[in-house]
């Protein structure tokens, strides 16, 4: 099958992201020819001079509506798009140069109809972002499912780094009209269709995320709220994982309980997880700093999902 990539981006008040994320495309080392469609959804901080700048490096089309959410913006953006394989980023994203010949390799010798890729950290991202990294892809939080091919048997595609054939966008409709969640919704669609997935490990990006721990909190928050939505909509992908960061949240707040009554035990095996999570990540990342606020990272990360997921019990 002949390869013809649509790169669709939704951007919303975020014009100087876009701008970096544009210029990293403009650097590919992939020389066939692709598409980039930047679908601006409703901002009041528009990005249309900063798209017009790159109209003479990539071939290029932006698109202004009304402001719907990002799965409308993306769907509308595939609706446009000429390419027979459409590729998704957010837009705090940065592409690595040979991502497209990543994606074309494995696509050549393994075609799926969806896949998905992991996200990383670039050297010049703040400390806090290098944290947040690490809690949302090591193996000690997340089990590594982000970011290892070895961790993963059937993938589960983000929609930060999303690829689907037309095929499968017409059959199904593309992403919903969730705010949270939108892009496990449509994987488990594409399955139900009976298409495949598949991880593409070399097709990273360098995924800049949230900027402050209250932002951070609110997206694990929104995550995790969103969760037993999914699990009663899609039964059979309930998973006894999703319930760790709640079980680690009621056992912490259990365990200072205790620590107060005079009963300190509990608490220290809290203390040696935060010591293995700071071992890992400054083995990871070669930094002390990095390493410290990965343990508030990580500590954010299952507060936010595990009192989502209480919420999202309780409303469910």
């Amino acid at each position: 099958m002949k390869l013809e990539f649509s790169i669709i981006i939704p951007v919303y008040n975020r014009p100087q992201e876009i701008d970096e994320l544009l210029e990293s495309l403009t650097k590919q080392t992939y020389t066939k020819n692709f598409e980039v469609i930047v679908i601006e959804d409703g901002s009041e901080i528009k990005a249309i001079n900063i798209v017009r700048s790159y109209t003479n490096k990539l071939n290029l089309k932006y698109h202004y509506k009304k402001n719907s959410g990002a799965g409308a913006s993306r769907n509308a953006g595939m609706r446009m798009a000429e390419g027979n394989y459409f590729i998704i980023f957010d837009s705090d994203c940065v592409i690595p140069e040979n991502y497209l010949i990543a994606v074309e390799n494995a696509l050549t010798h393994n075609y799926t109809d969806a896949y998905g890729g992991a996200d990383a950290a670039a050297d010049k991202f703040t400390i806090l972002q290098k944290a947040i990294n690490y809690s949302m892809t090591s193996f000690l939080t997340t089990g590594g499912i982000r970011g290892s091919k070895k961790s993963v048997e059937k993938f589960q595609p983000r929609s930060f780094n999303f690829g689907m054939s037309k095929k499968a966008f017409d059959v199904t409709g593309g992403f919903s009209f969730m705010k949270v969640g939108e892009d496990i919704d449509l994987t488990f669609r594409l399955w139900q269709n009976g298409f495949q997935t598949q991880f593409i490990e070399e097709a990273f990006v360098y995924h800049k995320r949230r900027s402050t721990f209250m932002q951070f909190f609110k997206q694990t928050f929104a995550f995790g709220s969103t969760r037993p939505f999914l699990n009663k909509k899609y039964p059979k992908t309930a998973k006894i994982t999703y319930w760790f960061p709640t079980i680690f949240t009621i056992s912490f707040f259990i365990s200072v309980i205790l620590l107060f009554v005079g009963f300190p035990y509990f608490l220290f095996l809290f203390e040696i997880y935060f010591v293995l999570i700071f071992v890992d990540a400054l083995f990871k990342s070669k930094k002390i700093s990095v390493a410290i606020m990965s343990i508030l990272t990580t500590f954010t990360q299952f507060l936010g999902y595990g009192l989502g997921f209480i919420k999202g019990l309780a409303k469910s």
